[in-house]
């Protein structure tokens, strides 16, 4: 049967629960695994594999128990663009299943930017390609994925669209600061002009060296007051981090947080962002004055 271009074919049926029909999911990440959960509903069982805050995507080691997860999934949910690559890894020895790769289905190539969970339009790509494959796998209830799909966009993300509204309107154009490229994908949708270095946010996200002009432009760009906010990865706090973190304190210039994964762990996708943006909203109302 013809799916996304995104996945694989679909092997299996949907596993009866209750006399309903569930559709197994494996998600890489939490915060993708969060998403799916919620426009899977009674119809999907997903389990994430990634869900602690101290553990590193990149370079994770999945256990047995995580290889028959994947295995046994109907549904795979990887991130992709180089993020996630042990899931491919893992899927070469078990092949037919559907893969949904964020990276491909938004059209990013390896070596780009894989923070996508933190763009906007990205997650409305994941979310519509996620009803696509459930109803594939899963026709008779492809209303009610339709139905999901709407009450996440329209109930769920309500405080989240506007919040994004609501800082795009009053810091449009506003200098920033960060410290990794997560925040790369961020800014662009709420309007704020990022000026950090990307070769730096990068290296920061990568855990690659830093270079000596990076720094200099950073350390001037806080002393000169030329961002208005910084904004840094709470998870991945490394020194230079520390060094700008204290650099900005010294001249009054206010913070917010980001993470890579859900905090709390048990936390949705839309609560985790809804707190960061709030965040990230004070640390900017402070800065301003309004």
């Amino acid at each position: 049967m013809a799916l996304t271009a995104c996945s694989t074919a679909v092997s299996g049926t949907t596993s009866p629960v209750g006399g309903n029909r569930v559709i197994q999911v494996a998600a890489a990440e939490d915060f993708w695994g969060s998403i799916a959960a919620q426009i899977g509903g009674r119809h999907a069982h997903v389990i994430s594999i990634i869900t602690s805050p101290t553990a590193d995507p990149h370079i994770y080691e999945p256990t047995a128990a995580d290889a028959r997860t994947l295995a046994q999934a109907q549904v795979v949910l990887e991130n992709g663009v180089g993020y996630d690559p042990w899931v491919a890894r893992q899927l070469a020895t078990n092949p037919g299943q559907a893969v949904l790769d964020v990276g491909k289905v938004v059209g990013v190539p390896a070596g780009g930017n894989p923070h996508r969970w933190y763009n906007p339009a990205d997650v409305q790509a994941v979310v519509g390609t996620l009803v696509a494959d459930f109803s594939r796998v899963d026709p008779t209830d492809r209303a009610y994925f339709k139905a999901r799909q709407a009450h996440f966009n329209d109930i769920a993300l309500r405080r989240y669209h506007s919040l994004i509204s609501a800082i795009r309107n009053r810091y449009a154009g506003t200098p920033v600061g960060a410290s990794e490229s997560i925040f790369a994908m961020l800014a662009p949708a709420l309007r704020l002009k990022l000026i950090t270095p990307y070769s730096f946010l990068k290296a920061i996200s990568e855990g690659t060296e830093v270079t000596a002009a990076d720094k200099l432009t950073i350390d001037r760009q806080i002393s000169n007051h030329l961002i208005k906010i910084y904004v840094y990865n709470s998870q991945n706090i490394t020194h230079d981090v520390q060094v700008q973190l204290a650099e900005a304190k010294a001249h009054h210039i206010p913070t917010a947080t980001i993470t890579e994964t859900l905090v709390p762990p048990t936390s949705t996708y839309q609560a985790w962002q809804v707190r960061q943006l709030q965040g990230i909203e004070a640390a900017l109302a402070k800065a301003t004055g309004h």
